[in-house]
């Protein structure tokens, strides 16, 4: 993947708007700083984690990629499936220079990363799974489909708008498609392979990821511990920002020492 320099403006909020080859970021933060890697879930983008990435940046450089289909980063015709999308996350975290990382990740997101880390454990890293996904007590398209509608009212009215851009913007029939993968997908498989220091975060009014599977996730991982964010639904970085930040600040301590700026890292595009 080669780093494609070309004229694109930051998106609202943020620092910067990274291409590498046709994969989007973006960034905010110091250069310099250590980074941290955001990985969103079905059908969203880099949008939702703007309150996230606003808590962490006095402190991190943060990059939130848009997986191929989603966001600001085209997909090919047929939506990839889980493989697809972690080798297209492996490549840019090489491509980057961000190996490494720590990995911030939300809802399918979590399935991603799992799969990165069975296939390329040299870029395994401290991990934060936010309201991991896909519960195997309910792993069918209606059932998803009905704890979604449960939880959309107990999110944060500003999620609305975002999501909305983000769903009109992958399409239904990608985001119908990659559910399919995702429900295909045994991630209880998975992140066995996550080795470094993982925390599972929940929010504790969250419909779509029970208590149960929350805790199955944790006890999987061969070092993880389940953390439950009161107030919290489903999107638990958007609506407890501060406490999800908390959270990943240990996996950056986790993290050190590693170098802050490998080869080959792309340039913000513009710059």
């Amino acid at each position: 993947m080669r780093d494609r320099r070309a004229p694109a403006t930051a998106t609202e909020g943020w620092d910067a708007a990274e291409f590498t080859g046709a994969v989007h970021a973006a960034v905010l933060g110091p250069a310099g700083a250590p980074d941290v890697v955001l990985v969103h879930g079905l059908g969203c983008s880099h949008r939702y984690f703007l309150p996230l990435a606003r808590r962490l940046a006095p402190d991190a450089r943060v990059a939130a990629v848009d997986l191929p289909g989603f966001g600001r980063t085209p997909g090919p015709p047929r939506a990839a499936d889980v493989r697809g999308l972690s080798l297209a996350l492996a490549d840019w975290l090489r491509a980057t220079g961000r190996g490494g990382a720590p990995l911030v990740a939300h809802s399918a997101g979590c399935q991603v990363v799992a799969d990165l880390a069975a296939h390329s454990p040299d870029l395994a890293a401290p991990a934060v799974l936010l309201s991991p996904t896909m519960d195997r007590h309910a792993r069918s398209t209606s059932r998803q489909l009905a704890r979604l509608a449960a939880d959309a009212p107990r999110e944060r009215p500003a999620l609305v708008p975002l999501l909305t851009r983000d769903y009109l913007t992958a399409g239904v029939r990608r985001i119908a498609a990659t559910l399919d993968h995702l429900l295909d997908d045994p991630v209880e498989d998975k992140v066995g392979h996550l080795h470094a220091p993982t925390a599972v975060v929940r929010g504790r009014h969250d419909p779509v990821v029970s208590r149960r599977w929350a805790r199955e996730v944790a006890a999987l991982l061969p070092d993880g511990r389940l953390v439950e964010v009161p107030g919290a639904a489903h999107a638990v970085h958007h609506s407890a920002p501060d406490a999800v930040a908390a959270i990943t600040r240990s996996a950056l301590r986790a993290a050190q020492p590693r170098s802050r700026r490998a080869p080959g890292r792309a340039r913000p595009a513009g710059s």
